[in-house]
């Protein structure tokens, strides 16, 4: 089972992997098979207008996810990765007020975003809670193509006929990948780091260089962390309100800065990693909430948490270089590709124990590592931090990534570093595998009630009065 680092480490714009950058490439696909022509349809009649409904959890909490924009951006033709966040808005506006799309590559087709897309809450897909239909009609406004897409999280979106293959056969991303460490869980990946005298990192490295060169892949990881890096830094640079309506206000530079005096004050402060931690995560997230450029890691509701980790080792820790950092992401990469292939990163299909949960073990396990831990210690931490976010649901107030996801991006932080500092003073020995907790996490994510998972139906999000 393989799935790459750049799979779950996707570079994007917020403020959801599964809720906009999957509607946007969904909406991108949809007219690539537009043009493609792969489809029957009488001779001569051409497409003329462009629909699309949201449904499940895009249609629930679609308006506080972007996920209506993100349609819209992908029909004009933009992608998650390079798209301007400071054009995004005015792109939207154009097409609202003209009532056409003109996709590079397209003739103009009419499409009225009032009209023309549906948050259909009432008729749920029964592939995913994530799904979300494209219609193509002629001028005579008779249906000519329908396709059904489905966002299972991550940014990962896949059609009707892609889901059930990996169903019943895995993850569609691993299809034709060959590798030599091919480790589809836990187990197997200890017993082939036994075998092989290699770390994790060394073998997902192994696996990436069968596909492409130790150059390629060096480069593509510094882009990871250099979206990473930058993404904080914009963070501590901004404050005002974030949109969507809740009035809640950015707070990661306000604390940075008192951060910063008392550390050339040089104070003691026994919190102070956790208070980086938590601030650093903060950062990410309010950018993410904002609509900002972000990765997933592996989703955008929980990126924050990686990269506060990655960015408290090279803060904390002067035995920090580039290597490490590649090692981290790498070691990361390969426990979150067996929690995805084995459970769900997806809030709408599992909780936040998904999200935030899956993030903070594949933070916990990238720390771990680079701080000299076996393989064993490595799969140890990560099962701690897992196994302590169990049953947390996704209930984000008024459906805005904000509340409270930001600061629980900053707790799955502490989380992971905690987890990675009790793995490593261990000999590796422990009672509940990884496995377990990540089998017991897709066990808890189909017993929890829908309105738990990202729908905003139940939890804070109709507990909390909105002001």
């Amino acid at each position: 089972m393989f799935l790459s680092v750049f799979d779950l480490f996707k570079i994007g714009i917020g403020p959801s992997s599964s809720h906009t950058m999957g509607p946007m490439t969904a909406a991108r696909r949809f007219l690539d098979e537009i043009l493609a022509g792969d489809w029957p349809r009488p001779a001569g009649v051409k497409v003329d207008r462009i629909g699309a409904s949201l449904h499940g959890s895009l249609a629930y909490t679609g308006i506080g996810h972007g996920s209506d924009r993100a349609v819209i951006l992908g029909l004009a033709g933009q992608t998650p990765q390079t798209v301007d966040p400071d054009e995004a808005d005015g792109i939207v506006a154009r097409i609202g007020a003209d009532k056409r799309i003109s996709p590079p590559g397209h003739p103009t087709y009419r499409f009225d975003p009032a009209k023309d897309l549906v948050l259909d809450r009432k008729t749920p897909l029964t592939g995913h809670a994530n799904g979300m239909a494209f219609y193509a009609y002629d001028a005579s406004d008779r249906l000519l193509l329908k396709r059904i897409y489905y966002s299972i999280g991550g940014g990962f979106v896949v059609s009707e006929e892609e889901l059930q293959r990996m169903k019943s056969k895995g993850s569609v991303t691993t299809e034709g990948k060959k590798v030599p460490y091919p480790f589809k869980n836990a187990v197997e990946m200890l017993a082939m780091a036994a075998k092989s005298g290699l770390s994790i990192a060394e073998m997902k490295r192994a696996n990436e260089e069968k596909h492409m060169s130790r150059e390629e892949l060096d480069a593509g990881l510094d882009a990871i962390w250099g979206a990473m890096k930058g993404c904080i830094d914009r963070g501590l640079s901004q404050d005002g309100i974030m949109p969507g309506g809740l009035k809640v206000r950015r707070r990661a530079r306000q604390l940075h800065d008192k951060l910063q005096e008392q550390w050339q004050q040089n104070r003691p402060n026994p919190l102070l990693a956790n208070d980086w931690l938590s601030i650093y995560a903060m950062a990410v997230n309010e950018e993410n909430a904002a609509g900002g450029r972000v990765v997933t890691a592996p989703t955008n509701g929980a990126a924050g948490t990686l990269p506060a980790v990655l960015r408290y080792w090279l803060h904390f820790h002067p035995e920090a270089d580039q290597p490490s950092i590649r090692d981290f992401l790498l070691t990361a990469a390969g426990v979150g590709g067996i929690i995805k292939s084995n459970a769900s990163i997806s809030g709408a299909e599992v909780g936040c124990q998904g999200e935030v949960g899956s993030a903070s073990a594949m933070a916990a396990a990238g720390l771990c590592a680079v701080m000299g831990g076996t393989p064993e210690q490595v799969e140890n931490a990560a099962e701690i931090a897992l196994e302590h976010h169990l049953g947390m649901t996704c209930d984000p107030v008024g459906g805005l990534v904000q509340v409270p996801c930001i600061e629980r991006n900053a707790l799955g932080a502490v989380k992971a570093v905690t987890a990675a500092s009790l793995a490593i003073k261990g000999d590796g020995t422990h009672f509940v595998p990884l496995d377990a907790a990540i089998e017991t996490m897709r066990q808890t994510g189909l017993d929890m009630n829908e309105k738990y998972k990202e729908t905003s139906l139940g939890g804070l999000a109709v507990n909390v009065v909105e002001c």
